[in-house]
C-alpha cells in the first residue's frame, strides 16, 4: 500500500479514527493489526520475514536479560555477546539471502570466469521484500541497545511487535531506535487539535514534494538515464540536477508522510532530513541526510570500530568502513559500493586538506562568514553530491561512466532556448511548473535553516488563513501534481533497499 494512494488514504483516516476512540490498552494491538495488513498489501507471504525477524531479536532481548549484567572482562558477560551475535547472524542471513544472493551468485560467476574456470552457479530469481533492510535495522538496534543496558527489554512481544512494524515508518524509515519509539506505545495519545494539524500540514508536504516535484522530474530523469546516448553535455547535466532533486523530494516526502501521519497519532519519529542541499562540505550532507541510517552506522559500528579514538588514520578507514557498508547496505550492485566509497573519500580528503584549506583562505583574505563564501561552499558541494549520484541512479558501472563521459561532451547551451528540453519527456508547462515548485523546495528549506517555523507560524493565524492554507496546499496537490498518462500510484525510490 503506497502513500500516495486512493487506498492509503481510506486506510489512514480508518486506522486514527479507531485508535482514538478504542482503550488506551488494546491501542497497540490494533496498530500491530494494521501494520501487518499495511505490509501484507504488498506480499502477504514476506509478512512471515517481518515476524521472524522480530521473533528473533525479542528472544535475543529476553536472554541477554536472563544473562544478567556483568563486567566488561566476566566470563559471564560472553553469554550476552553470544545472544547478541546470534541475533545478527540470523537476521543478517535473511537479509542476505533475500537482498543478495543474485548480487554473490553473478560475482561468483564472473570471478570463476576470469581464471578460466567451468564453474557455474545458476541463478534464480528472489523477489525483494519490501522495506527488509530498515525494519531488519530497526530490530537489530534493539537488540544492541538491550546488551548494552540502554533500554529496558519489552517482555510483552505484541508491543515489541508494533515497534518494529509501525506502519508509518515501516518500509522506509526512519530506522527508529527502541530507546525513542517502543515506549511511545505506553503513552496515553489524545486527540489534539493543533498537533493533529501539524501533522496534517507534513503529509501534505510530503504528498508535495512527491508527487508535484519528485514523480514530475522523473520523467526527465528517466529520460536521460535510459536513453544517455542520444544526449550529451547539459542535457545530462541538467538530468543529473534533477535526479538530485527527485530523490530528495520522494524520500524526505516518504519520511514526512511518515512523520506527520505518526504526529497525528500522537507518536513522535526523528527527523530523517534537514535541508542537506544547504550543507557546506560532504561531511556535513551526511550530518542532514538519512539522518536515521548514519546515525544507527555511526552508533552500532563506527564507534565499535574505535571512531576517531584510535588516531586519524584509523578514523579514516572506518569512515571508509562506514560508507562502502551503506552503499551496500542500499543495493546490491557495484554502482552502490562506488557511490558510498565515493561519498566517504571527499570526507577524507576533506578533513585531510582543511588546514591547507585554512591557510589559503587566509592569505588570500577570504572570509568565511562572508555570504558569498556560504553560497560557494554549498555549490561546491552540492555538485560532489550530485555527481556521486550519477552512480547511483545508473543501471551499472559502464552506464555511469558513459553517462559522466557523456557530460563533458557536445555541451550545447542553445537547447536552453530553442525547446529541446521540452522533448525529453516534460511539455513546457510541465517543466516549468517543476521549476516553481522547486523554488518553493528551496525557499522552504531556506526559511526552515533560519528557524522559521513554518507550521508552528500557520497554527497561530485565525481560522479562516489557517483553512485557507490548506485548501491551496490540497488543490495545489490535485491540480499540479503529476499523474501523466495512465496513471498508477508511482513507488518510492527508497522501497527498493
Amino acid at each position: 500500500m503506497l502513500f500516495n494512494s486512493l487506498d492509503f488514504l481510506i486506510f489512514f483516516p480508518v486506522v486514527t479514527l479507531i485508535y482514538f476512540l478504542i482503550p488506551h490498552k488494546i491501542r497497540y494491538i490494533w496498530l500491530l493489526i494494521c501494520s501487518y495488513y499495511f505490509y501484507m498489501c504488498w506480499n502477504a507471504a514476506y509478512a512471515l520475514l517481518l515476524f521472524t525477524s522480530t521473533a528473533i531479536t525479542y528472544a535475543s532481548g529476553l536472554a541477554i536479560q536472563a544473562a544478567g549484567k556483568h563486567e566488561e572482562n566476566d566470563p559471564e558477560r560472553l553469554k550476552s555477546k553470544g545472544f547478541v551475535a546470534i541475533s545478527f547472524i540470523l537476521n543478517l542471513t535473511i537479509l542476505i539471502f533475500f537482498k543478495y544472493t543474485g548480487f554473490i551468485i553473478d560475482n561468483l560467476n564472473l570471478l570463476f570466469g576470469r581464471f578460466g574456470m567451468e564453474l557455474v552457479i545458476p541463478k534464480f530469481d528472489i523477489l525483494l521484500p519490501v522495506g527488509i533492510s530498515f525494519y531488519i535495522f530497526q530490530a537489530l538496534s534493539y537488540t544492541v541497545d538491550a546488551y548494552r543496558g540502554d533500554v529496558k527489554v519489552e517482555r510483552n512481544f505484541l508491543k515489541y511487535a508494533v515497534f518494529v512494524s509501525f506502519f508509518p515508518q515501516l518500509v522506509a524509515g526512519p530506522i527508529e531506535r527502541s530507546s525513542r519509539l517502543l515506549n511511545q506505545f505506553n503513552d496515553r495519545h489524545k486527540f489534539d487539535y493543533d498537533r493533529v494539524c501539524k501533522g496534517l500540514m507534513m503529509m501534505v508536504w510530503g504528498f508535495f514534494q512527491k508527487m508535484v516535484i519528485a514523480d514530475r522530474v522523473a520523467v526527465f530523469v528517466n529520460q536521460i538515464f535510459n536513453y544517455y546516448n542520444y544526449y550529451s553535455g547539459l542535457e545530462i547535466f541538467i538530468g543529473m540536477l534533477f535526479f538530485a532533486v527527485q530523490i530528495y523530494c520522494d524520500f524526505a516526502g516518504y519520511s514526512n508522510i511518515a512523520l506527520g501521519a505518526a504526529q497525528v497519532m500522537g507518536f513522535d519519529l526523528m527527523q530523517n532530513f534537514t535541508q542537506p542541499y544547504l550543507a557546506r562540505s560532504v561531511a556535513e550532507f551526511w550530518k542532514r541526510w538519512h539522518i536515521s541510517l548514519t546515525s544507527w552506522f555511526r552508533d552500532y559500528l563506527y564507534i565499535p570500530l574505535g571512531g576517531n579514538r584510535k588516531g586519524k588514520w584509523i578514523k579514516y578507514r572506518n569512515i571508509m568502513i562506514i560508507f562502502l557498508t551503506s552503499g551496500l547496505w542500499h543495493g546490491a550492485n557495484w554502482t552502490y559500493v562506488i557511490w558510498g566509497g565515493l561519498n566517504g573519500a571527499f570526507q577524507i580528503v576533506g578533513a585531510q586538506t582543511l588546514n591547507l584549506r585554512k591557510r589559503i583562505k587566509k592569505a588570500a583574505g577570504i572570509r568565511e562568514e562572508s555570504w558569498s563564501y556560504k553560497m560557494l561552499a554549498t555549490v561546491i558541494t552540492f555538485l560532489l553530491v550530485d555527481f556521486t549520484w550519477i552512480f547511483f541512479r545508473a543501471d551499472n558501472i559502464e552506464a555511469a561512466f558513459s553517462l559522466i563521459r557523456q557530460m563533458f561532451s557536445g555541451f550545447r547551451p542553445w537547447i536552453l532556448i530553442d525547446g529541446s528540453l521540452y522533448a525529453m519527456g516534460l511539455s513546457f508547462i510541465d517543466f516549468w511548473i517543476g521549476m516553481i515548485a522547486i523554488a518553493v523546495l528551496l525557499a522552504v528549506d531556506i526559511l526552515h535553516s533560519r528557524n522559521v517555523h513554518i507550521r508552528e507560524w500557520i497554527v497561530k493565524q485565525n481560522l479562516w488563513f489557517r483553512w485557507g492554507i490548506y485548501l491551496l496546499a490540497v488543490y495545489s496537490i490535485l491540480i499540479f501534481g503529476y499523474y501523466g498518462p495512465n496513471f498508477d500510484a508511482t513507488q518510492f525510490i527508497y522501497f527498493q533497499f
